[in-house]
């Protein structure tokens, strides 16, 4: 029995980081990205959906009272804070699918989940800690192979 389960250990151990990462930038790139979707006007990419519309984005109407009734922050006008955070929930997610500037983008996404915790919805920390631990495995592991940063590495290494 023991042998069997170092077999299965050993299996486990043989999954690729680069497979791993993928899937990680892949999944919290969606979130953020479809978060930020409900955000904005104008521009709508959602490849399950099968919905595009490509334009240019604008706050949607109902994006600045959601910031100054749900999403009120102590330290942010509502005006800044919707704009970052449509900003924010679109360029970052797709640096991090694109493997560029990954580890960067995910810090930049490791504090908004921690602003969404602490000032937004402080009692959804077992989505926030999901959240935080696929940003934080990104950003000390980084994208994998698969990635605009590893080729750039590769590159600029010789």
């Amino acid at each position: 029995m023991n042998a069997l389960i170092l077999r299965v250990i050993a299996l486990f151990e043989k999954i690729p980081h680069s497979l791993i990462a993928f899937i990680a930038r892949f999944s919290i790139a969606a979130v953020f990205w479809k978060s930020g979707q409900t955000k904005v006007e104008g521009l709508a990419i959602d490849l399950i959906d099968g919905n595009f519309e490509l334009g240019w984005p604008r706050l949607a109407d109902s994006t600045i009272p959601l910031f100054q009734s749900e999403y009120h922050l102590p330290l942010l006008s509502p005006e800044i804070a919707a704009h970052l955070a449509a900003f924010a929930e679109h360029v970052f997610p797709l640096l991090i699918l694109l493997g560029l500037a990954t580890r960067f983008s995910a810090l930049a996404l490791l504090g908004m989940t921690l602003t969404i915790q602490l000032f937004v919805y402080p009692d959804a920390y077992p989505t926030h800690g999901t959240w935080a631990a696929v940003l934080l495995y990104l950003m000390a592991t980084g994208p994998g192979k698969l990635s605009i940063d590893h080729l750039f590495a590769r590159r600029f290494a010789k």
